[in-house]
């Protein structure tokens, strides 16, 4: 797998990691979380610019944005970034309400991480395969738009994409 692939290559690459339908489901729990985790890890420092507060996971966001709309699907390149905005977005709330509980943000983040990794391992146990990551670490930035793109082609988006991945990886089962 190639960092600058086209979005339908890098999606059809990593389905034939995903096509338990658990696995998947676990997906569109586990990769949100391990999202905003780090989201919630990257609020610190603050720094304001042009009235605006700045912080690692917004450079983090943007950065991942850009990514993910110049892989050629901008449908599915610009949702990711809409829903890994709202993970964002939901980072900064909850990292200051840590304390509330009596954590350090960071101890949040870190926990939010694990309880993420955890569902995922699950979901590869039922694949019976190992995360794509593992064979390519380009799948790490893929899992936020494969997640994204399930949940399109559910509701009857996408429609290309999700032949090329059936043809090419295999219907879900």
């Amino acid at each position: 797998m190639s960092f600058f692939r086209p979005a339908n290559a890098l999606m059809v690459q990593y389905a034939h990691y995903h096509r338990d339908r658990r696995n998947i489901a676990t997906h569109l729990l586990g990769v949100p979380l391990i999202f905003m985790a780090i989201g919630i890890l990257l609020t610190q420092p603050a720094w304001v610019l042009a009235e605006r507060i700045i912080t690692p996971a917004w450079l983090m966001w943007g950065l991942t944005s850009l990514w993910y709309l110049s892989r050629g699907n901008f449908l599915l390149g610009l949702a990711t970034s809409l829903v890994n905005g709202a993970l964002i977005a939901l980072a900064h709330v909850l990292a200051p309400m840590a304390g509330q509980v009596g954590l350090q943000g960071w101890q949040l983040g870190l926990a939010v991480f694990v309880i993420g990794w955890i569902i995922q391992f699950i979901g590869h146990y039922w694949e019976g395969r190992k995360p794509a990551f593992v064979d390519d670490i380009v799948g790490l930035l893929v899992g936020p738009m494969f997640v994204v793109g399930e949940v399109l082609m559910a509701i009857g988006l996408l429609p290309n994409l999700r032949m090329a991945i059936e043809r090419q990886a295999g219907p879900s089962r």
